[in-house]
């Protein structure tokens, strides 16, 4: 046989074999969602309550469909005299709920959990290509389950922007590793759509531009195009507002939320430490040292730049902002690099039965908090 035709057949052999893991990935990753869903069904039964309410009508899916069904400029007035305007929310999931309604007929809230749904897989399958990338397919695999299996990752199939902010920023993660310029740019450019933190995406991409020294056509427009989303919702909120440049930022000052280096969470944490919340601060403070140690060891490990700036701006935006702070844990959903030391470990493991016991014992802790956590308080 021909060198060049046992190079291609080698090259189909293991493309092939990709797929297949690759499917193996997003099979464990769906059966643990719906071990979930499944928990919360049976939980919220026992309750006499609806689990389809506290996945699609309650919190911030409610202020997604008053979008789609009124547009912008809707306000609440809090009982402490606080305006809260709808423009604190992205517009892409809208955007895509109002196109779902159209097509299908179904109820805007609906629609989101079928975008939550997709959304979700196709970020799992992210995370497999770029955990397979850095430390093979047998990493790769626990980086999708240990994704799956985080404490909140219910939230992944709610009617909620997490899981189509984490897939369109893997994917232009993923694009970046490989030197796809374009479809970066474009990715970021959609993920800066859907949440505040799509900062962190486009910093990723100048930040590969910024160490590869390579400026080429496609390369600039990448850089161009990575803030687009993000600085256009941001300037548009605040100008049609009547608030300026800068408008944006007082719609979530209004929400309680705004960048204080964290002066906010250390005081929560101080009322922990001084009160009969003690056992919880310290906890809180374990926590946080595991996410700091997780990163460093990160960088250690040798993650590529955009996976390093990303991650770093996920953790600084979400530790040191103020605002409610039992939703910080869903804010670090997409900060998935942060799994990828753990995964590797668990992939270096003898004994595959132990790595597998974790997370299975996790999937478990996930599907019984994430129904304890909806039906009691929940995200805000």
């Amino acid at each position: 046989m021909p060198t060049s035709e046992r190079t291609a057949g080698a090259t189909a052999a293991a493309g092939h074999r990709t797929r297949g893991l690759i499917g193996r990935s997003l099979l464990l990753f769906a059966g643990v969602r719906v071990l979930c869903l499944v928990t919360l069904a049976v939980w919220a039964g026992v309750e006499g309550r609806s689990a389809h309410k506290v996945l699609a009508e309650r919190w911030d899916s409610l202020w997604y469909v008053r979008v789609v069904e009124h547009g912008y400029d809707f306000t609440l007035t809090a009982p402490d005299g606080r305006v809260l305007s709808d423009r604190a929310f992205f517009p892409l999931l809208p955007w895509l709920e109002k196109a779902g309604q159209w097509l299908t007929g179904l109820a805007p809230q609906d629609v989101g959990l079928g975008v939550s749904a997709l959304a979700s897989l196709a970020a799992a399958w992210a995370i497999h290509r770029i955990a397979g990338r850095l430390y093979g397919e047998r990493a790769a695999l626990f980086a999708v389950a240990l994704w799956a299996v985080l404490p909140v990752s219910v939230v992944q199939s709610m009617a909620y922007s997490e899981s189509l902010f984490t897939a369109l920023a893997a994917w232009s993660l993923w694009s970046l590793l490989r030197e796809r310029w374009l479809a970066a740019g474009l990715f970021a450019a959609a993920a800066g759509l859907t949440r505040p933190v799509g900062l962190a995406v486009a910093l990723a991409v100048w930040g590969a531009a910024w160490a590869g020294r390579r400026f080429s056509w496609r390369v600039v427009a990448g850089c161009v195009l990575a803030p687009l989303g993000a600085a256009g919702y941001v300037l548009w909120s605040g100008l049609s507002s009547g608030h300026g440049v800068f408008g944006y930022l007082d719609v979530q000052g209004d929400w309680g939320n705004g960048f204080d280096g964290g002066l906010a969470f250390a005081r929560f944490l101080g009322d922990l430490l001084s009160g009969p919340g003690f056992a919880g601060g310290v906890g809180l403070i374990v926590g946080v040292a595991a996410l700091i140690w997780l990163y460093v060891r990160g960088i250690r490990q040798g993650q590529p730049l955009p996976l390093v700036l990303y991650t770093g701006v996920v953790l600084l935006l979400a530790l040191c902002t103020s605002g409610f702070f039992g939703s910080k844990p869903r804010l670090l959903l997409p900060a998935f690099p942060l799994l990828l030391p753990i995964a590797l470990a668990l992939s270096r493991l003898r004994r595959r039965w132990a790595a597998w016991l974790v997370v299975g014992a996790a999937a478990g802790v996930a599907a019984g908090y994430g129904a304890f956590w909806l039906l009691g308080s929940g995200p805000p």
